[in-house]
């Protein structure tokens, strides 16, 4: 990825939140039938750091966890805010005309070697983990344990765990960073005025 000094965040409880925020990656991966792309929610776990570890499940009948290269990292990629940017928000435009629309937006690139993980006790904590997580701001939330015992047991028979050590993870906060301050505050301007949630990664990028 492509990333500007002035764009580039690389501290990892930054990057961490934003996964947590964002659980939806789309998992890329070389296989023997060459590029794959698969979207599934994973949890980030600080340990080991620096960079921490990324843990999911796919469908059993999915063949990417037969077919991955063994040898090959994956790429799994986390997209956050974005938004398009008006030209007409920058105050430079009244002063030469000189701007063009762009994009702002959000996304974390994490790298590592995958293991493929059919344990069954594993795969119990992860979906109890996953479903706790999603849940919990539920008035009533729905845990594993509801559901029958030997119904939990056949659907964890139809999935494989992945697990994700991370080698690398790199953000890409593109916030006008690289605008003047005046233009900077003509888009704050206009994403208020459209009520555009994107505001919140402009308004104080070191508290992410």
């Amino acid at each position: 990825m492509y990333i500007p000094d002035k764009f580039r965040e690389t501290r990892p409880e930054v990057l961490h939140g934003c996964i947590r925020r964002n659980p939806l990656g789309t998992l890329v991966s070389v296989t023997r039938n060459g590029l794959t792309a698969d979207h599934i929610p994973f949890l980030i776990d600080p340990d080991p750091a620096p960079f921490g570890t990324l843990r999911g499940h796919v469908a059993r009948a999915n063949p990417v966890w037969r077919e991955h290269v063994a040898d090959q990292d994956v790429l799994v990629i986390f997209q956050g805010l974005d938004t398009y940017v008006s030209p007409s928000w920058y105050a430079s435009k009244r002063e030469h005309g000189k701007v063009v629309p762009t994009w702002n937006y959000v996304v974390v690139h994490a790298h590592g070697r995958p293991r493929f993980i059919e344990d069954g006790a594993w795969l119990h904590t992860l979906v109890s983990r996953l479903t706790n997580e999603h849940e919990s701001a539920r008035r009533e939330p729905w845990k594993v344990t509801d559901a029958p015992e030997e119904y939990i047991a056949r659907e964890l028979r139809a999935i494989v765990g992945i697990e994700v050590p991370l080698t690398q993870l790199v953000g890409k906060w593109k916030a006008s960073q690289n605008r003047a301050a005046p233009d900077v505050r003509g888009v704050m301007n206009g994403l208020e005025e459209d009520h555009n949630a994107f505001l919140g990664e402009m308004r104080d990028p070191d508290s992410r």
